[in-house]
């Protein structure tokens, strides 16, 4: 995707704004020890630091300063010599145990289910201790770098103590873009490179199926609920029904495919609500698709029974569509306006269906006392015989 002069122009701001932080809050920063290294660079995320002084025999001090936490906080820092991601990081890690201590020690993660308690790494830490002062948490550590290498992938992570102990940390936000490179000579110090990249598939994917299942699929049902009361609407709203049903489901598709592949360029993070539904939105959508190509005719025996089948399956993924779109707003945090639109859009539609509701049982009470409630159903009715009272059509 091709960013606009606006997201250029906030790029640079942003930049500027994190060189003159790093100049003040960086370079200028006095440890309470009165350490001082060669080296300092403000990582992109989670406001967070990393001071260093590198040495010739291949060791390294290294100080990672992590601000804005509090005392049920644990953060870490990582090098990792297999891949840029949590699995394989060589962990610095500190926080404060149930007795109120800071603690401080090395961990190997060797799954995403790591619980960071203390191992031995694959290289060697001759000291580490921590402090925490005023929302500060600092790790010092001296590290022996294997193999004379100087340039490594990077992780710093954060997340909640609970009962004494390191518990898992968010899987939104910063928390998945903390991660980059290294290089202990020169100096050079990176942030992900695909965090804003992963963000933007997570916002395609919300908007794919806020849009499918969340807006179209509701108005569908409502196109074929409402418009055939009109007598000059039929067979137009049953084709209009399809298209807008079959727009959703393709749409739909789309969503979750794109739901498919986040989950697989995240590995370790699941979802099992949001996951679970979306694959039987999937299932129950394909259904309908299928319900809709072998739909009997209208003087068939059994239509009447593929009407109450394809009603409620209908409406059932009406009601899991909405629930799973808000389950994935709140997994993808994009901010309160997302939410408030999408909540105006469900508001919109059911003030209107409630309006038009109201307006069917107006026109089945004054037909009936008319007598004028024989209502041909035309090739496309949904109540399976080929005439029936204006009632059974319309509700």
């Amino acid at each position: 995707m091709i960013m606009g002069t606006k997201s250029l122009t906030t790029l640079f701001i942003s930049s500027l704004i994190l060189s003159l932080s790093s100049a003040q809050t960086c370079n200028d920063y006095t440890f309470t020890s009165n350490k001082v290294f060669t080296t300092c660079t403000s990582l992109p995320y989670l406001s967070s630091f990393l001071h260093w002084t590198y040495h010739s025999n291949s060791t390294v001090d290294i100080a990672y300063r992590h601000t804005g936490v509090d005392t049920s906080t644990w953060v870490v820092w990582a090098l990792n010599l297999e891949s840029d991601k949590m699995v394989g990081a060589q962990s610095l890690v500190a926080y404060h145990n149930s007795s109120g201590s800071v603690i401080a020690h090395t961990s190997a993660v060797t799954s995403y289910r790591t619980d960071l308690s203390a191992s031995s790494l694959s290289f060697d830490v001759p000291s580490i201790s921590a402090e925490y002062v005023e929302n500060v948490m600092v790790i010092y550590a001296t590290l022996v770098l294997p193999s004379g290498q100087t340039e490594f992938n990077q992780v710093w992570q954060s997340g909640p103590v609970s009962g004494g102990n390191p518990a898992e940390h968010p899987t939104t936000g910063d928390n998945m873009a903390s991660y980059g490179t290294v290089n202990f000579v020169n100096g050079q110090s990176t942030g992900s490179s695909g965090g804003g990249a992963l963000q933007r598939r997570k916002n395609v994917h919300g908007i794919l199926n806020a849009v499918s299942w969340g807006t179209l699929m509701p108005l569908g049902a409502m196109i074929a609920r409402y418009l055939k009361v009109f007598k000059s609407a039929d067979p137009a709203w049953f084709y209009l029904h399809v298209a807008c049903q079959s727009s959703a489901y393709i749409v739909g598709v789309a969503g979750w495919a794109t739901g498919l592949k986040l989950g697989s360029d995240s590995a370790g993070v699941t979802h099992s609500t949001h996951r679970n539904i979306g694959i039987t939105l999937f299932a129950l959508g394909t259904l309908q698709v299928f319900a809709l190509l072998l739909r009997p005719k209208k003087d068939h025996k059994i239509r009447i029974y593929w009407n109450v089948y394809h009603w409620t399956v209908g409406y059932l993924t009406i009601i899991l569509s909405i629930v799973n779109i808000f389950e994935g707003i709140d997994i993808l945090n994009p901010g309160k306006n997302w939410k408030r639109a999408y909540i105006s859009i469900i508001i919109f539609l059911g003030f209107n269906a409630a309006m038009l509701e109201a307006y069917t049982w107006y026109l089945v009470i004054k037909r009936k006392k008319t007598g004028s409630d024989k209502y041909p159903n035309g090739a496309n009715g949904v109540t399976g015989y080929g005439n029936g009272t204006r009632s059974q059509q319309a509700v």
